[in-house]
């Protein structure tokens, strides 16, 4: 698969690299495990070239989650109120600079930053782009560009990446997946990660009180076979008091069960964060582009999975969406 990035960029990003002595990587606040597995394998890969790295991700007083505990690397990652000055900033799996949150003056006080990502909806910031839309996963082109630098592939860096590569593509079902991608895959087999239980602990590891969660989620389910032009919609909604104990990143796998409907081409979860806003995550089967619809309500993804936030209440939410998802069905 040809890189989406020219020649002179990804040349750039090596020179970066090899100029700095200390580098951050930034992943996108409310991290999954492409964006948090993609800075910590590079991050891994780039320590053992000598380099003084951090990890952070732009939420105050971040902490890992415990989804993503069991992620090598965790040990390179710091509080964005806690990171030491840097030569580097390197961005992973960030579309918009938006989704820095805190850490979005650091990357833009930077001479020099790399964005590395995978979304069609990129918007560009940064100073040199590793971006390749084309990619089942930002650690795809992680992947290319520590081969680029030449450094060896080990069992932590494999662990890392392949944890961020068989999640952005649904253990490997979605449309993104190619058999570059499971070229990739073999190729971080080989190095004698454990898939099975990183498989476990990704998708099949949950505490009960998320489970009931879900299982409430689902049970609110509301299905609208007339909306996007009547290729249906089945959308849910979980509250701060809905999620007691958990945090956002646990919801995010309502939306899982909820693309099954077969009623349904778009599954829509509405998620309310800490802060009391909405965040939408879209997902739709063959047809809907729900990464411009996500796109126009200043959000972004892929053409078949992609989310938003939103700052109106919860039926001002609903019905946008509704309006949105008509339009685009509509083009």
């Amino acid at each position: 698969m040809a890189p989406f990035s020219s020649a002179p960029e990804w040349d750039k990003a090596v020179s970066a690299i090899a100029e700095s002595s200390s580098v951050l990587l930034l992943a996108h606040v409310t991290p999954d495990a492409d964006a948090l597995g993609s800075a910590l394998g590079l991050g891994l890969a780039l320590e053992s070239m000598g380099k003084q790295v951090q990890v952070t991700v732009g939420e105050t007083g971040f902490t890992t989650p415990a989804s993503l505990s069991f992620l090598p690397g965790t040990e390179l990652i710091r509080t964005p109120e806690d990171l030491s000055p840097v030569d580097l900033v390197i961005s992973c799996d960030v579309s918009s600079d938006a989704r820095l949150g805190s850490a979005k003056p650091i990357l833009e006080a930077a001479p020099v930053s790399i964005a590395i990502d995978h979304h069609p909806s990129f918007t560009g910031f940064g100073t040199i782009h590793l971006v390749d839309p084309n990619a089942a996963a930002t650690a795809e082109i992680i992947l290319e560009l520590i081969d680029r630098l030449e450094l060896p592939i080990t069992k932590d860096i494999a662990g890392a990446i392949y944890s961020g590569l068989t999640t952005d593509t649904g253990s490997f079902k979605y449309q993104s997946t190619t058999s570059h991608t499971l070229r990739t895959a073999a190729r971080l087999l080989d190095t004698g990660i454990d898939s099975a239980k990183l498989s476990r602990l990704l998708f099949d590891d949950e505490p009960l009180a998320a489970l009931v969660m879900m299982g409430e989620a689902v049970s609110r389910a509301k299905l609208l076979p007339d909306a996007a032009s009547g290729l249906g919609l089945v959308y849910t909604s979980v509250s701060i008091e809905q999620r007691p104990g958990l945090d956002e990143l646990a919801v995010e796998r309502v939306i899982e069960a909820l693309r099954k409907t077969s009623e349904a081409e778009v599954a829509a979860v509405l998620k309310q964060a800490d802060d009391g806003h909405w965040k939408v995550s879209l997902r739709s089967k063959t047809s809907v582009n729900v990464g411009l619809l996500a796109n126009q309500l200043g959000g972004g993804g892929h053409k078949f999975a992609s989310g938003y936030s939103s700052t109106v209440d919860l039926e001002q939410t609903i019905a946008e969406l509704i309006d949105s998802l008509n339009a685009v069905s509509n083009n």
